[in-house]
């Protein structure tokens, strides 16, 4: 018997919603991880206050943002990392063919060698982590699954990252990510997303301002892959 069309999740309102080119624009804004008000999102996508009041409001209900309010003030969020997950595998499918909205200029090489996807750090050099993760064994691909080796859970151990604690959580502990600039794989789940806190925790790293970019303190790089060797 041929399966009906009208059984399993109606993913058509969800795709829709991500298909409008404002909401697309300020959910990509909010890939950079800090909360925005509504005023910051409608400077983003340059249209008029009541109108991103309105399409925050369906983003919303359709469980792809979340809002905190504070005083007057409301500050809207990605709804968690399943949103951001969804988000980074559209990303790498827009890239390849051919739908880039960031045109070329000063950030452009910034933004392809570090930046934020939303808790995990990417680019150039998340690509080469991930890399390096590999080749040392701490990290184990068994067909579509990565896993983290024993020798992997003792090394960030030591690191002060607590494996068990974030293995416990609802999120995957490590899951490759397709980067969209690189085509290959950097890390998020649990474990990239501890990596990257870790990294701006001891500020050898730190966001910009209203970007996905990521840039480095003073021999910053150097502390990070010092920090991730044997």
């Amino acid at each position: 018997m041929q399966a009906s069309l009208k059984e399993g999740p109606d993913i058509a309102p969800i795709a829709a919603l991500i298909g409008n080119p404002a909401c697309s624009h300020m959910l990509m804004a909010l890939m950079a991880g800090p909360a925005l008000t509504v005023t910051e999102l409608a400077a983003e996508v340059g249209l008029a206050l009541p109108t991103v009041s309105g399409l925050l409001a369906r983003l919303e209900r359709a469980g792809l943002v979340a809002v905190e309010r504070q005083g007057r003030h409301r500050y809207f969020r990605l709804a968690g990392p399943d949103v951001a997950l969804a988000l980074e595998g559209i990303m790498p499918l827009a890239a390849r063919a051919g739908h880039l909205r960031t045109r070329p200029g000063p950030r452009e090489p910034e933004l392809r060698h570090a930046r934020s996807c939303y808790d995990h750090l990417a680019g150039n050099l998340a690509v080469k982590i991930f890399d390096d993760l590999m080749t040392k064994h701490l990290l184990d691909k068994r067909g579509d699954t990565l896993h983290l080796t024993p020798h992997g859970k003792r090394f960030f151990a030591k690191r002060g990252i607590d494996i068990d604690a974030l293995a416990r959580g609802r999120r995957p502990l490590c899951r490759a990510c397709l980067d969209w600039s690189e085509r290959r794989s950097h890390l998020a789940g649990a474990l990239g997303a501890a990596i990257f806190e870790t990294m701006l925790a001891r500020q050898w790293a730190a966001r910009v301002r209203r970007s996905r970019v990521v840039r480095f303190a003073k021999g910053g790089e150097s502390k990070i892959i010092a920090w991730l060797s044997e």
